[in-house]
């Protein structure tokens, strides 16, 4: 069964940073192309940051660039994304999303080409 965890969300202030991070379930780890989105309150989930499965090739949205770097470990089948310079409208839930049968250095940034999702972790930035 795939699983996908997020842990590290939490409260912080603008302009501190916050790391998240998710542990996945899914073998091989190093063949699943992983992203981030996030939804904050009354609006739609939207692309955050996503890496290939090999971690050479990353794609962050413009909000983020910049301040957010994503980040994978293969052999501990975990991946996390540290966040800096936070502001207000960071404040989200985050999710993590995973997908398989990629090819090396492949990665996607829309919703619809992810398969397995976790129950994400809420980031609130307080001003």
């Amino acid at each position: 069964q795939v699983q996908l965890v997020e842990s590290g969300g939490g409260v912080v202030q603008a302009g501190g940073s916050l790391r998240i991070s998710c542990a996945a379930s899914v073998w091989p780890f190093s063949r699943y192309a992983m992203a981030w989105f996030r939804q904050a309150p009354g609006k739609e989930r939207e692309f955050v940051s996503a890496v290939s499965w090999s971690g050479g090739n990353t794609h962050y949205a413009d909000s983020v660039k910049g301040r957010f770097t994503i980040f994978r470990e293969n052999a501990k089948s975990t991946m996390s994304l540290q966040m800096n310079s936070l502001k207000p409208e960071d404040t989200a839930v985050y999710y993590c999303a995973a997908r398989s049968g990629v090819r090396s250095g492949v990665l996607y940034d829309t919703q619809d080409e992810y398969t397995y999702w976790g129950q994400g972790t809420q980031v609130t930035v307080s001003s």
